[in-house]
């Protein structure tokens, strides 16, 4: 039995996982869907990148958790990067599903199209939280492209507004992921068109980590809501040994 801590991505929780999570377990395998700092109900959406990791870092300390397997989606990845740079001896495998891969002083914002990033200023502009929010449009045709549209509608009405500081905020490493001495993969969803084709997830970012074993599947950026087994499957073949 392998232990298992799934950190979902931007406007997303713990609950948007638990599927997921639940085909995990009945595989045999502990599993566990914390949400973020920023993404809980009733959390100040000004919250910023290095709260966001320190709040999964408590979680691990915490819950006392060893020998994990740590996945992190989208958003996730700078996460789970961070609480890597933190406390690595928790922490047998970091899995990185359609994910960012930071550097030290490298931002969201720096790793994505600046088309998009002015897009996502306007969003935030609109606000008066500090939050942000994809319109249902983007997400139905760029983030969750393989579902019908109950199917999309259903899981968009589950998202929250993003912090959008954590998207600005530079992460500080004392080590890159290239030299953290951990196993790692990436899970590359190969409809995933959430960052576009031109700037593709792997191998642009896939390949700042290293050495690393890669799981290719077939599914958009919201596979757990339109595939949920499927990425199950890819997690634990990601995962083992």
């Amino acid at each position: 039995m392998a232990n298992y801590v799934l950190i979902h991505g931007a406007w997303h929780s713990g609950a948007t996982l638990r599927t997921v999570a639940s085909l995990i377990q009945a595989m045999g395998h502990d599993v566990h869907t914390p949400t973020i700092k920023g993404n809980r109900p009733g959390d100040s959406k000004t919250v910023g990148l290095s709260e966001a990791i320190e709040s999964i870092v408590e979680y691990l300390e915490e819950t006392g958790s060893e020998d994990t397997i740590v996945v992190g989606h989208s958003y996730g990845g700078m996460v789970i990067t961070g609480v890597a740079d933190r406390v690595l001896h928790r922490i047998r495998r970091l899995v990185y599903w359609n994910a960012y891969v930071p550097n030290d002083g490298e931002s969201v914002l720096d790793m994505t199209l600046p088309h998009h990033v002015a897009a996502m200023e306007a969003l935030a502009a609109e606000r008066n939280d500090g939050s942000v929010l994809l319109p249902f449009a983007v997400f139905r045709e760029a983030f969750i492209n393989d579902g019908d549209l109950e199917t999309a509608q259903k899981a968009y009405n589950v998202l929250n507004p993003h912090p959008m500081q954590t998207f600005r905020d530079k992460i500080r490493l004392s080590t890159n992921p290239a030299d953290m001495d951990v196993g790692k993969s990436y899970i590359n969803c190969t409809e995933d068109i959430a960052g576009s084709h031109s700037h593709p997830w792997h191998p642009r970012l896939s390949e700042k980590l290293g050495l690393f074993r890669l799981i290719q599947i077939p599914g958009s950026h919201e596979i757990c809501f339109t595939h949920p087994d499927r990425i199950a499957r890819a997690i634990l073949e990601a995962g083992r040994d």
